[in-house]
């Protein structure tokens, strides 16, 4: 269909989608346009595994407690909270006067109150092997089944965990733990995905798989700010344009309201390399850059039963030293990425993390000097018999890995760089049969906790994403020992002394802890960005 029928077509979806439900015309409407250059995969909370499905369910559905802009827990359907003493038992009272979307299944299509054993429902699901959720991981190793969620009354909810995880609340701002109706989910089964009903500032009106969804104002929404009930916009309209230059040049146009990141197809074009907006598109549209929290990485296998390492020159940790100080991590952000990026100098846990301190966790900063002196202290001089060193990337990150091969290079750091599909990558380090390698860990959750673990022996593969095989009995004794800290300071205090320890055995090679860069036409006000980018438009304005 071409592109200005397929317009007018989506206006005419948007216009009889309102029917004669309001006295307001339709072009008098606020819709939010965006596009999605992948699938939506479902939007039910059990998948919510990917970020156009974790946007959209956002949108539609709540849970007990909520991000805020520095990452904390909130409050949202759980006014208030108390955690015992040994950080076992959370007790939760919900609002009473929140309640699911209008939904033919319930009586008289009016959506009902929403009351404790919904959320046992709902959290039971991620752990029920019928439903084979993706968010299984949430609750698997800290319940033992559904009798660990226990609604005491209509308002009063209770979890007990086996074991202390402090990090809990902010595992619980996940779209995975939001709470669905039962009597919607049986209905349709594997259709809620869908039909999805929930209690969310947004309820879901029509979806055409590939073409357009449009969810619309959901007019009964308990949320207010300045004792003004949210959302401000009417509705929201997706399109899915996959080629991305296409859809930037419909934002450009106007047609879309919002734009996220910057390909590297138009990189250039829209930011000079030091991160600024170019003079072609000043004033043009508003461009916000923030901390997005992911590291980008080279891991390094140092696991000796494994042969790959125990033959390889790399498990000399001098030579792992010198290739942290011998990547100019300014130099690759500025001339790679146009400046989007930070320098990752610190430790594996990410800036914008809560807790993130560069004075307390000193990394690796650019020093050919220091790199060269430690090549002669393991015995190779500007590399003088050291051994070719192979590092495997995928084809989108390879500029990236040619620039530092280029690095090393220099520093008589022999590196073949082997460039392998983004699954077969992923397999390798899974079966720890990759030695040097590049990676990424994004947070799934807002706590250190979720990239420390990937160095916890017990994380080990095949039972963990600890892809470099890293073992040090201090700190999984100090891993452990954060469980059970409940002092916020103290237990960042523990993290970064972890965090230390993984970078002075420089198993990994942290190359920068990555941004998002969110594009908003002018008369768009209210977007809130986040280091979890998760999409909240219940504030959004749109003049």
């Amino acid at each position: 269909m071409p592109l200005i029928i397929k317009n007018i077509f989506f206006t005419l979806c948007i216009i009889s989608l309102w029917g004669c439900r309001s006295n307001t015309a339709p072009q008098d409407k606020k819709v939010f346009n965006i596009n999605f250059d992948q699938s939506l995969t479902s939007m039910d909370p059990a998948f919510a595994r990917n970020q156009q499905a974790i946007w959209m369910i956002n949108q539609i559905f709540n849970g007990l407690v909520q991000i805020d802009s520095s990452l904390n827990a909130v409050p949202c359907i759980a006014k208030s909270w108390e955690v015992s003493a040994n950080g076992l038992n959370y007790t939760f009272h919900l609002r009473n006067d929140v309640f699911f979307q209008d939904d033919p299944l319930f009586k008289n299509g009016k959506g009902r109150k929403v009351v404790a054993k919904d959320f046992v429902y709902s959290f039971y699901r991620l752990i029920d092997p019928k439903v084979a959720s993706s968010g299984g991981w949430i609750f698997s190793d800290k319940v033992k089944d559904i009798h660990n969620f226990v609604a005491l009354n209509d308002t009063t909810l209770s979890i007990s965990l086996i074991k202390p995880f402090p990090a809990f609340l902010t595992l619980l701002c996940t779209q995975y733990c939001s709470v669905v109706p039962k009597e919607v989910v049986e209905h349709y089964g594997k259709d809620f995905r869908s039909h999805p009903v929930g209690t969310g500032p947004f309820r879901f009106k029509y979806w055409k798989e590939e073409e357009i969804l449009v969810l619309l104002k959901n007019e009964h929404y308990w949320e207010k700010e300045n004792n003004v009930q949210l959302p401000y916009l009417d509705a929201v309209k997706v399109t899915f344009i996959s080629d991305k230059q296409s859809a930037f040049m419909n934002f450009l146009k106007k047609d879309l309201d919002f734009f996220y990141g910057v390909d590297g197809s138009y990189r250039d074009d829209i930011l000079t390399k030091s991160g600024n907006r170019t003079k072609k598109y000043a004033g043009k549209f508003q461009l916000i850059k923030g901390a997005y929290l992911c590291t980008e990485y080279l891991g390094i296998l140092v696991d000796t039963s494994k042969s790959i390492a125990k033959n390889s020159a790399l498990i000399n940790k001098k030579i792992r030293q010198a290739i942290n100080y011998g990547i100019d991590k300014e130099k690759l952000i500025k001339y790679l990425r146009n400046s989007i990026g930070t320098p990752a100098t610190s430790g594996f846990v990410p800036k914008g993390m809560p807790g993130f301190d560069s004075t307390k966790v000193k990394g690796y900063h650019y020093n050919p000097v220091k790199a060269a002196a430690l090549l002669v202290e393991a015995g190779f001089p500007n590399g003088k018999g050291l051994p070719e060193i192979k590092l495997t990337t995928s084809t989108t990150y390879k500029d990236l890995i040619e620039f530092i091969q280029g690095e090393l290079n220099s520093l008589g750091i022999r590196v073949k760089v082997d460039v392998a599909p983004s699954a077969s990558l992923r397999e390798l380090m899974a079966k720890n049969e990759v030695n040097f390698f590049r990676g990424s860990w994004i947070a799934d959750y807002s706590d250190a906790e979720n990239y420390l673990s990937v160095f916890y022996s017990k994380n080990k593969v095949p039972f963990g994403p600890n892809y470099t095989g890293y073992f040090n009995k201090e700190f999984d004794r100090l891993f452990d020992l954060s469980y059970y800290e409940t002092d916020r300071e103290k237990r960042f205090a523990l993290n970064q002394k972890m965090d230390n320890m993984v970078i002075e055995n420089a198993n990994i090679v942290p190359i920068l802890y990555d941004q998002s860069v969110t594009m908003l036409q002018n008369n768009i006000s209210g977007y809130s960005i986040n280091g979890l980018s998760w999409m909240i438009l219940k504030t959004v304005k749109k003049k």
